[in-house]
């Protein structure tokens, strides 16, 4: 794998670990002003990030590469309202998403096949992330003041499977 290729994949790692820690802080702030479907929105959120983080680090260790984990930043840890934190939780999605092209991007200019195609189940799984996270917050426009309408829409957040990543359970190996 090219030295860039491994570097910026290194990088992205701990970057979802990061967004990991982001979304973990969104649910423990949701649990303090007794959101908890939200809090459990964000808590599978935590479990897609860190697979995300073990899938790079699977595929830098099946090219030979080295995984190089680094510190994590503390996250924010107040918003003013539910609608700010998922409107913080969408941009940082599409600034996953832009990371993720520009990997993307180097994989494609120096040929390496086999990184561009592992990204592509990111370039996907982004626009996911990015349609799934903006319907919450086009919801939360929606309710507005409403506190009844937030209170429906936490039992639908509540809702949301937890699916534990193969990358985690050792599931496929």
């Amino acid at each position: 794998m090219h030295e860039e290729i491994e570097r910026m994949m290194n990088d992205q790692l701990n970057f979802e670990l990061y967004s990991a820690y982001i979304y973990y802080s969104m649910a423990n702030y949701f649990e303090a002003i007794n959101l908890p479907g939200a809090a459990h929105w964000m808590r599978s959120q935590v479990l897609e990030e860190t697979g995300h983080a073990a899938k790079f680090a699977a595929f830098i260790n099946e090219r030979g590469g080295r995984v190089k984990l680094d510190k994590i930043d503390a996250p924010q840890v107040e918003w003013d309202s539910p609608l700010a934190v998922f409107q913080d939780a969408y941009h940082h999605e599409t600034v996953v998403s832009g990371r993720i092209n520009k990997i993307l991007d180097l994989a494609l200019a120096k040929s390496d096949h086999a990184a561009a195609n592992f990204l592509q189940w990111f370039v996907a799984e982004q626009v996911e992330e990015e349609a799934s996270t903006d319907a919450v917050v086009q919801q939360l426009k929606l309710i507005d003041k409403s506190h009844g309408g937030l209170f429906m829409l936490d039992r639908e957040l509540g809702s949301r499977a937890v699916v534990l990543p193969p990358e985690l359970t050792g599931a496929g190996e």
